[in-house]
């Protein structure tokens, strides 16, 4: 067990960090050490709350002079609990949260501790905007290293495919920067290849002319007919128009009525990111879907669409996900979502599947670390539930519920989507790019500092 003893005196860290430096028996120690996602309860050893890159620094020499394992929080979302850690040192980038934007260029620079919440915040103000996550919540960094799939990105490809460049604290402790230019390597990997890194103290996007869109969530009954239709409706859908199909229980919404609240239902999450004068046909698109039950669906600001279901997944849920690619959405895939449909555990628990066409399909299977260009849907599902007691119960349905899936779906998943047990899946989820992250690896972080995480070893 790694802990810091009185000979590792934290003195010195706390000399050398602007920031918060926080260990157990510290008054705020509870709350440094808590993360999103509840079922990871651990104790580390210290938390930096870092201001700067110079914090975050300090916090890995520490780690490394110490022996202690090291990770990495930003929006601290990882389902897999890879943003906290028993006995070792969390750098905790939370307070570095600043946004400037370039309108004249259409670029974003924002700090590794950035929100999306932050990140829409500040570019909305210029009527711009870049793909980003589905809950205000989810953190910049993770999403971004993971490739990050979202409202825009039938339109304007992932995440990761509008990063323009980065700020990384390597793990030898220096600040490097990488674009296309500098560093094309670590560029290239940090586009999809996840935390295995670096620390990304900033990252530049590109950003695009979005401010108002038609947004919001329609409800139908849940059956196959909805889908297979949905499926039809994204086969020949502007780029303009991003839905995702969600499986869920009926929400406890006004718009939804009382007899439909708790019993199984679909939801098409809808962004429409064209002209206003094409909102009625939009609309008359999902009408035709099935029987409409309930429906809230308005122009608003682009922002507002990011925080739709933040009420729904709060911090402090426990959740245990699964995640597969899939080259087209099968009649038997349908039955399996609709059969696990029908026994979801709870009212937080749903399934998602994200569109990856349009501009995701103009990059490469290579000029990226995503490998999965081929990919035409995106999956996420397993329980999101209360109490720690169904933890076993909710991990069985999701597994069985992976089980059933597999034979409609590619080998590999979103690295975003997959929980702690799914070590084993990272060669197949990195597919023909595995070797080359492999070598970019040794060269950035031969010691595997960077470990928590779906690892890539060197």
């Amino acid at each position: 067990m790694n802990t810091i003893t009185p000979d590792l005196s934290l003195d010195l860290l706390r000399g050398a960090v602007r920031g918060d430096v926080v260990a157990p028996g510290d008054p705020s120690y509870d709350d440094a050490r808590r993360v999103y996602n509840a079922l990871h309860d651990r104790r580390p050893a210290v938390v930096v709350r870092a201001v700067d890159a110079g914090d975050v620094i300090a916090g890995l020499l520490f780690a490394r002079d110490n022996g202690l394992p090291l990770a990495v929080r930003g929006g601290s979302h990882s389902v897999a609990g890879h943003s906290t850690v028993d006995d070792g040192l969390v750098v905790d980038l939370s307070r570095m949260r600043g946004v400037r934007v370039d309108p004249v260029t259409r670029t974003a620079r924002v700090e590794g501790g950035c929100t999306w919440g932050d990140f829409d915040h500040a570019t909305h103000a210029f009527g711009l905007a870049t793909t980003g996550g589905v809950i205000s919540t989810t953190g910049v960094g993770g999403l971004t290293l993971g490739g990050g799939m979202g409202h825009l990105a039938r339109r304007y490809g992932l995440t990761c495919d509008n990063l323009l460049s980065a700020d990384v604290v390597t793990a030898e402790g220096t600040l490097v920067t990488c674009d296309a230019e500098r560093h094309p390597d670590l560029f290239w990997a940090l586009r999809g290849g996840g935390g295995n890194y670096g620390v990304v103290t900033s990252f530049e996007f590109r950003l695009h002319r979005v401010s108002d869109i038609l947004g919001g969530i329609v409800i139908f009954p849940q059956n196959a007919e909805v889908a297979r239709r949905w499926r039809e409706m994204n086969a020949e859908a502007p780029e303009e128009l991003n839905t995702l199909l969600v499986t869920m229980l009926g929400p406890q919404l006004p718009f939804l009525p009382e007899r439909w609240q708790g019993r199984p239902v679909c939801g098409v999450a809808v962004c429409f990111s064209g002209p206003a004068g094409e909102d009625e046909k939009v609309r008359a698109r999902l009408a035709a879907l099935g029987p409409v039950l309930g429906q809230a669906v308005d122009r608003m600001p682009y922002p507002v669409i990011n925080t739709l279901f933040d009420e729904d997944l709060p911090p402090g849920l426990y959740h245990y996900w699964k995640g597969n690619f899939s080259r087209e959405l099968t009649d038997g895939a349908i039955d399996v979502h609709m059969t696990f449909g029908e026994t979801m555990p709870s009212m937080q628990s749903d399934t998602a599947i994200f569109p990856i066409d349009g501009a995701c399909h103009r990059v490469g299977a290579e000029d990226t670390a995503f490998a999965y260009r081929d990919a035409a849907f995106s999956a996420s599902f397993g329980a999101s539930y209360t109490d720690p007691a169904d933890t076993e119960r909710n991990i069985a349905w999701t597994r069985a519920y992976d089980t059933a899936l597999r034979p409609h779906t590619q080998e590999a998943g979103y690295v975003n989507f997959m929980d702690s047990d799914d070590q084993s899946r990272v060669r197949v989820n990195y597919r023909q790019n595995y070797d080359r992250l492999r070598a970019v690896k040794r060269r950035y972080d031969p010691d595997n500092v960077f470990r928590l995480n779906h690892n890539i070893a060197p």
